[in-house]
């Protein structure tokens, strides 16, 4: 079996120009053994040829794929210290209109995906009474706005089952971390716009056309964070003997978070502000 020093690493939505595939670099600047996963290997380009990095196709919304993937690196490595679970989607439309089989496949990546991951790696962590899972959710949960509504829902949904987690799997040696990324630079505003385009044409909501569109791009058209420098800093805490429960870094991070613990009629008004001073900008 490999030295415990450098610990074995799967992570899931590890494309290029993801926050995942930053991640796989900074867990692997750190001596990890890393397991970067994603729906093809061709997306993965960057992370070829590179002994550090053990590339796996995994869909995270089947299970099967799932087990056979940690069934692959436990063959290879022998073990899985940490999992990071960051396979996500956007989705914009509004909630009355919106087709619910793209609510639905929302959530089974969002959701579901992080949970099958679990359940497919836990009961190896729990033999070793050691391990740590991270699920990446999102501060837009935090102070949740019009127009990505699915999105910040299957959000505020894994950040419920993370905190259950934490207190379910401590008794069995598994640290589980909630990372929230603020505004960072990555392929999420290019992928949004493309699932946005398969949207249909809205009816009661033809007029916000415009501002609905532009919301698939908000998180990209800010001054955003690169993904480098979000990866370093989680990577960093991750990698703590004792990692903290919530971790949240990038821009907008400390302001959702103030916006979070506000009045709702306050928090309403500035982010409906925020939005439209971005349209305009």
């Amino acid at each position: 079996m490999d030295d415990f020093s450098e610990p074995v690493v799967l992570i899931t939505g590890c494309s290029e120009g993801s926050i995942g595939n930053a991640m796989a670099r900074a867990f692997a600047a750190e001596r990890c053994k890393v397991v970067a996963t994603s729906r093809s290997l061709r997306s993965m380009g960057n992370l070829e040829n590179d002994s550090r990095f053990f590339l796996q196709e995994v869909d995270v919304i089947s299970e099967e794929s799932i087990r056979n993937v940690v069934s692959r690196v436990l063959d290879k490595f022998g073990r899985i210290d940490i999992v990071v679970n960051n396979a996500g989607v956007q989705c914009v439309g509004p909630l009355a209109e919106i087709p619910l089989s793209a609510f639905q496949s929302t959530f089974d990546t969002n959701v579901y995906g992080p949970l099958r991951m679990v359940q497919a790696v836990v009961p190896h962590m729990a033999t070793m009474k050691k391990g740590k899972i991270v699920n990446v959710g999102s501060v837009a949960a935090l102070a949740p706005g019009p127009w990505a509504g699915t999105y910040t829902a299957s959000k505020a949904a894994l950040h419920a089952l993370t905190d259950s987690l934490r207190m379910e799997l401590k008794p069995l040696g598994i640290d589980v971390i909630n990372v929230l990324p603020g505004a960072i630079k990555s392929n999420i505003g290019q992928s949004a716009t493309a699932r946005y385009s398969q949207m249909p044409e809205w009816k009661l909501f033809k007029p916000f056309e415009g501002v609905l569109r532009a919301r698939a791009e908000f998180s990209q058209t800010v001054k955003c964070t690169p993904a480098d420098e979000f990866a370093k800093r989680t990577v960093t805490v991750v990698l703590k003997k004792t990692p903290p429960p919530w971790f949240s870094y990038g821009r907008l991070s400390t302001s959702m978070s103030i916006l979070y613990h506000m009045p709702v009629f306050i928090r309403d008004t500035i982010i409906n502000m925020g939005l439209k001073s971005s349209k305009k900008s």
